[in-house]
């Protein structure tokens, strides 16, 4: 079976899930016949470090790694992490944001020394993503993930917005079992409703920059 490549920056940072969700796309392609590697890169994690997934997906891919300037999309669970990952997209990429923001402590520390210093908002975060690309969704993924149930599926909420894209090479179908395969019994259900409410939300703030699936 033939697909075409699609090389995805997974983005994040400690507890919240990334690694969860590149075994979760990585077990859907593999459950669908579909080529996938993966190389992943963690910080420190355990304190809200950064973590980050390369996920290539395609036939003739031969490294996990993808190049500077080569994603096809860039999914961040935190807003600031977008941000500090940008240079992976390629031109005219697909930035998939949560519009959380993990502040970390060296922008604490500037509150510290000037009391009238603002923190970075996502939208701060949009506006400097722009320079780069004019294809760019933010979703409220913790309130979505509230609305299912579970305030910690806001990495399956990321996920069903990106399933959405016409792009996006593995089916739904495979996604779904792999998210059944993949967490505790009994949150799947939580996690499936999660995935589903992201994946409606695409409609409203991302398919009206790019294609997506019928």
């Amino acid at each position: 079976m033939e697909h075409k490549e699609f090389s995805v920056y997974l983005s994040g940072v400690g507890g919240q899930g990334l690694v969860l969700l590149s075994n979760v796309i990585g077990s859907a392609c593999a459950a669908a016949g579909i080529r996938a590697l993966t190389g992943e890169q963690h910080g420190l994690s355990q304190r809200s470090g950064s973590i980050n997934v390369h996920m290539r997906i395609g036939e003739e891919i031969r490294s996990p790694l993808i190049p500077i300037g080569g994603a096809d999309a860039l999914l961040a669970l935190d807003s600031l992490e977008a941000l500090r990952c940008v240079e992976y997209l390629r031109p005219g990429g697909v930035v998939l944001m949560n519009s959380r923001v993990q502040h970390p402590i060296i922008e604490t520390e500037a509150h510290m020394k000037d009391k009238v210093a603002k923190y970075m908002s996502a939208e701060d975060v949009r506006s400097r993503l722009a320079q780069v690309t004019d294809k760019i969704a933010v979703l409220d993924a913790l309130g979505i993930a509230k609305k299912a149930g579970n305030p910690l599926t806001e990495n399956m909420v990321m996920l069903g917005a990106m399933s959405a894209l016409e792009a996006f090479p593995v089916p739904i179908d495979a996604l779904k079992q792999s998210i059944a395969e993949n967490v505790p019994k009994k949150a799947v259900d939580v996690n499936l409703k999660a995935f589903d409410l992201g994946k409606q939300a695409a409609f409203e703030f991302l398919c009206n920059i790019v294609k997506c699936r019928e």
